[in-house]
């Protein structure tokens, strides 16, 4: 089925917002002007209630339906901060700010949001109230932490909350969803491996640090390959190794640094257990020592059964096509903390042909916006459904 009238009508602006949003890149929680043109726009829409500093920067729209709200409340979430990434795109809405950009498209979830939150203000043609939540930090930060933890759930009353993203390579209006973990949590890893230094012409008089943290790296590949059941998911990945600073001394000291994904509790216990056994035991072989520090940071993002259902039903009237048995992805989200406290669902938009997410010539693809819009606006007015 097309997308709602009115909101192909708003499509251009839209798109102008977005654009103008990806000009002008924040980080984590330092969104402020993003959080401020956020505010500024919900006030102009005619939302109930603005309010601002949810989650130190976070931003939250109220918007009641017909009887002035009562009935469900429904929690929309878009994400605001950017990426620590210089631009490599020719568009003349590129990035102003060096060093800095949109992404991973959260540019056009902030817009969509917010073109949902017009539409949705005009018409009103729901019972209930519609929570519109623009979340920072989602990049590393754990703004959808900070959020829940500033009362987002109890102050607003919300009783179900909806998350969407971007995705690179599936149809523009296309849709993927899963019940069940649809991402991964996230965890990082530090290891810090200490030998005996000395002169690179007298190895024998030292205990290698870097081969011994060569070593280290070889042996947690055993974790995924030989330790976690083929059938389960789970990814160890070192992705900084450090040590010495010029070519004749071997050093004494050397850090690793990575992180690990995974689907299921047991699964992360058993990669944690491991990798500080692992660790510890190469170092000792070679007459090192190696300390672990691991910290558990986004857990799964759980879709829950109930509300994944209605969101793809939704998802369906709107958009191309619905993916419903989408494979888990092995990135992360934070909204995960969102539906801790809550039931609700998290979906994948399709971005076209696009560079992949996190890619300095990724952009988020404008001709979605109206698919994304379509899908906010449905969701509030089908679970919340104005008496005749």
């Amino acid at each position: 089925m097309p997308v709602i009238n009115r909101v192909a009508d708003l499509a251009d602006e839209v798109t102008e917002w977005r654009r103008d949003m990806h000009a002008h890149p924040e980080l984590l929680y330092d969104v402020h002007r993003t959080a401020a043109l956020v505010a500024d726009k919900l006030r102009a829409f005619g939302c109930d209630e603005v309010v601002t500093g949810i989650g130190r920067t976070g931003v939250v729209g109220i918007i009641k339906g017909r009887r002035g709200g009562g009935g469900k409340v429904i929690g929309l979430r878009a994400d605001m901060d950017a990426l620590p990434i210089e631009e490599e795109t020719n568009a003349p809405y590129r990035s102003k700010t060096p060093g800095l950009m949109h992404a991973c498209g959260h540019d056009g979830h902030t817009a969509m949001l917010l073109g949902a939150a017009k539409y949705l203000a005009e018409t009103r043609n729901f019972d209930g109230t519609a929570v519109m939540i623009f979340q920072p930090a989602e990049e590393g930060g754990g703004g959808g932490d900070a959020m829940v933890k500033d009362g987002l759930m109890t102050r607003f009353g919300i009783q179900e909350v909806y998350g969407l993203h971007n995705w690179p390579g599936h149809p523009v209006g296309a849709f993927a969803i899963r019940s069940g973990p649809v991402m991964a949590a996230a965890d990082r890893f530090t290891i810090r491996v200490e030998g005996r230094g000395g002169h690179a012409a007298h190895p024998h008089k030292c205990v290698d640090t870097l081969l011994v943290a060569a070593q280290i790296v070889v042996a947690l590949q055993s974790v995924a390959a030989r330790n976690v059941d083929p059938l389960e998911s789970a990814v160890v990945s070192v992705c900084s190794f450090k040590s010495g600073d010029t070519y004749n001394v071997i050093p004494q000291h050397a850090t690793l640094l990575g992180t690990v994904r995974t689907l299921k509790p047991e699964v992360q216990d058993l990669v944690e257990a491991r990798i500080s056994e692992i660790a510890g035991s190469v170092a000792a072989a070679f007459g090192a020592t190696a300390a672990v520090d691991y910290a558990r940071g986004y857990p799964v993002t759980f879709n829950h059964p109930e509300q994944t259902e209605f969101m793809a039903k939704v998802a369906e009237t709107v958009g191309t096509g619905v993916k419903r048995d989408v494979p888990p992805q092995m990135g992360a989200e934070d909204f995960s903390y969102m539906l801790q406290e809550r039931p609700g669902a998290y979906i994948f938009l399709g971005n076209g042909d696009s560079a992949q997410c996190h890619h300095p010539a990724y952009d988020f693809n404008d001709n979605a916006i109206p698919y994304g819009v379509s899908l906010w606006a449905r969701i509030i007015e089908e679970r919340m459904p104005a008496a005749a």
